[in-house]
C-alpha cells in the first residue's frame, strides 16, 4: 500500500522522535530539537525553550504507544488524541508542501502538533490495515522502532548497524556449530 506523502512524513518523524530515547537519550539540547524540527520540515509555532524540549521528550512514550499497539488499542489511543485536542482536519498548502491535512492550528504547541500528526498518520495505517508496517527492531537487544515501507514487508531492522550486528552474530554461531575441518 502506498500512503500519502504527509502520512509517510509524519510516521518517519514520529519514529525518529521515539527512537531518540533508545538505546540512550539523543535529544539532549535545543540544538538537537532544532535539527529534528528542520529535518522533518515542521512549520508553525516553535518556542525553542527548555520547557518545549522537555515536553517533546515526555511525549515520546505516548507516540510509541500509538505506533506499537494492537489495532484496537491504536484506534482507542488515536481517538483519544482526536478528542483531547479537538482535532479538526483541514487541507492546507504551505512552503514546498502541496495539499495535505493538518488537524490543529499552526500556532498550537509543537507537542500537540506532533501528537495529532502521528494520530492522523496512524489512522491512515489502521484504515489501510497496514499496522504490521510499524514494528520494533528485530535485533533482540534493540527497542527502536521500524517503519517498513518495502513492497514485500521485509524490513526488519531499524538500521544497517542492527542488521549487520545480527548477521555477524548468526554467522559466528554457524561457524561455532560447524567448525571447518
Amino acid at each position: 500500500m502506498t500512503f500519502a506523502p504527509d502520512t509517510v512524513q509524519s510516521l518517519h518523524s514520529a519514529i525518529a522522535l521515539v527512537n531518540t530515547a533508545e538505546p540512550r537519550e539523543a535529544l539532549f539540547s535545543l540544538e538537537d530539537l532544532d535539527r529534528f524540527h528542520a529535518d522533518y520540515g515542521y512549520t508553525g509555532r516553535y518556542d525553542r525553550t527548555t520547557d518545549e524540549l522537555n515536553a517533546v521528550r515526555e511525549l515520546r512514550p505516548r507516540l510509541r504507544g500509538l505506533l506499537t499497539s494492537t489495532r484496537d488499542e491504536t484506534v482507542r489511543l488515536a481517538n483519544r488524541v482526536f478528542r483531547e485536542t479537538k482535532a479538526v482536519p483541514q487541507l492546507v498548502r504551505h512552503g514546498s508542501f502541496d495539499w495535505h491535512i493538518h488537524a490543529v492550528e499552526p500556532n498550537a504547541p509543537l507537542t500537540r502538533r506532533l501528537l495529532v500528526e502521528t494520530a492522523m498518520a496512524v489512522a491512515d495505517v489502521v484504515r489501510g490495515n497496514e499496522l504490521d508496517r510499524l514494528r520494533i527492531c528485530a535485533a533482540g537487544d534493540c527497542q527502536r522502532l521500524v517503519l517498513d515501507l518495502s513492497r514485500n514487508h521485509s524490513r526488519r531492522f531499524c538500521s544497517t548497524t542492527c542488521g549487520s550486528r545480527v548477521g555477524v552474530a548468526a554467522y559466528r554461531e554457524r561457524q561455532r556449530r560447524n567448525p571447518a575441518k
